[in-house]
């Protein structure tokens, strides 16, 4: 029934924007929220690039010091002529060839002393050490690998050693073959072993069996004064390798085709032991150079680990930046429907910023100092910053603390996800769900 009173004032219709407000502040807020993806996206560009100048700055001082070092050998290599004949049997030519023999025993020892230096802000780890490679050779079975009527040139023998970096040597490397001293050569004349090297000529006339000075085993001993960055590398070429390496380094990892059949790693460093048979490998104890094999896969040994990759960590971290603007945002939004003052889209992108800032600060700052103190850091100025911003727009210290509360209960979850290895994505699905969860209810 309608009314007859002449002065009463009928009841206006609420505007579209007014029904449909708190919707329509929720979707500009989503897109508001994909927008700022674009920045983190460009601080992990920052990150990548800070990465690649740290690999260059890395670089630059082993390329002075010594890279990675893989000693490949020792192997003893004995040149032959083979004789090329026609179909009548007469001579034709000759061609030069090598027999290739690795050690019965092998064993190998040493004490390597990483350090720390610096490329403006960049660490790098080198290392210098003195190693000791021991061991037999028997007699050299030539007659299943040779020829009969093949010239074996005896007094043309030698022995090989690869190292991929000669200016890693830092003294003469000195041979004990027999108990006779010899002074290794520079380079690897033959192919087969590695590309790069040193070799000690080596007269292995045999000697009649009647005489006291035939042998049917030969010892012999390398001193290598070796410098290298990185990684330290061995190959198993005896019928039994040997290795035993000790270091004051404490964050080692033991890596390669092998791991060390004992370790001890405290905060003092480690020692570490290994035994490799000739069964483990996949390639023989004596071949031609008709034949080629292939030593780096079986290459085994320890890396010097610098103890924080802040960068790795960093990287992580802005992988939640979305959860971190998204759960915030929430919280502001919440906290808007609830009070009479009205929060612009403006005033959410200042917010918003503020969380992305986070990620450069702590991307800086801990190029200077340990990640841990550099996230504390970063995280308190972001909280502090975030939560009076907040507590300016709805004129309530109440509400700035509970802002300032929710990023720091967001922030400590994190900081312990970061903290996990082999759990990280477990402990970080888990929070996630849980903060999820307390905003639903």
């Amino acid at each position: 029934m309608q009314s007859t009173d002449p002065f009463s004032v009928p009841p206006q219709e609420s505007s579209f924007w007014q029904r449909q407000g708190a919707t329509l502040k929720g979707i500009l807020i989503f897109i508001l929220v994909l927008a700022l993806l674009i920045p983190t996206f460009m601080i992990e560009g920052i990150i990548h690039e800070r990465e690649s100048r740290q690999a260059e700055a890395i670089s630059e001082v082993s390329s002075k010091w010594g890279n990675r070092q893989t000693l490949a050998g020792p192997v003893l290599v004995l040149p032959f002529e083979q004789i090329l004949r026609n179909d009548k049997g007469l001579e034709t030519g000759r061609l030069l060839k090598q027999a290739y023999f690795l050690p019965d025993a092998l064993q190998i020892s040493g004490t390597i002393s990483p350090e720390k230096r610096h490329r403006g802000i960049f660490e790098v780890v080198l290392y210098s050490g003195q190693l000791a490679l021991e061991g037999t050779f028997a007699q050299q079975e030539v007659e299943k690998i040779i020829p009969s009527d093949a010239i074996i040139l005896w007094n043309k023998a030698m022995l090989v050693l690869g190292i991929p970096d000669l200016r890693g040597l830092k003294d003469q490397v000195t041979l004990q073959w027999d108990g006779k001293g010899l002074v290794a050569d520079p380079g690897i004349p033959v192919t087969g072993v590695a590309e790069s090297g040193i070799h000690v000529p080596l007269d292995l006339t045999p000697i009649p069996a009647t005489l006291p000075e035939n042998k049917t085993e030969h010892k012999f001993r390398l001193d290598v004064a070796l410098k290298g960055s990185g990684s330290l590398f061995f190959t198993p070429v005896g019928k039994v390798t040997q290795l035993h390496l000790n270091s004051p380094w404490p964050d080692p990892s033991f890596t390669g085709a092998f791991l060390p059949d004992e370790k001890t790693i405290s905060a003092t460093g480690f020692d570490a032991s290994w035994k490799i048979l000739n069964l483990n490998r996949n390639y023989p104890q004596l071949w031609t150079s008709d034949q080629e094999q292939v030593f780096e896969s079986s290459g085994f040994g320890v890396e010097f680990l610098l103890p924080v990759d802040n960068y790795q960590k960093s990287t992580r971290s802005v992988k939640y930046a979305i959860l971190f603007i998204g759960l915030t945002f929430l919280c502001v939004f919440f906290i808007e429907m609830r009070q009479s003052n009205r929060v612009h889209p403006f005033q959410y992108a200042l917010i918003g910023l503020a969380l992305v800032i986070f990620y450069t600060l702590l991307v800086s700052i801990s190029e200077h100092i340990p990640f841990n103190p550099a996230y504390l850091i970063s995280a308190i100025m972001t909280v502090g910053l975030t939560g009076l911003y907040a507590g300016s727009l709805f004129h309530s210290t109440r509400m700035g603390l509970l802002v300032g509360g929710t990023l720091t209960v967001l922030y400590g979850f994190l900081f312990i996800t970061l903290q996990q290895q082999d759990y990280a994505l477990l402990t970080g699905s888990i929070w996630q769900l849980v903060i999820v969860g307390a905003y639903a209810v």
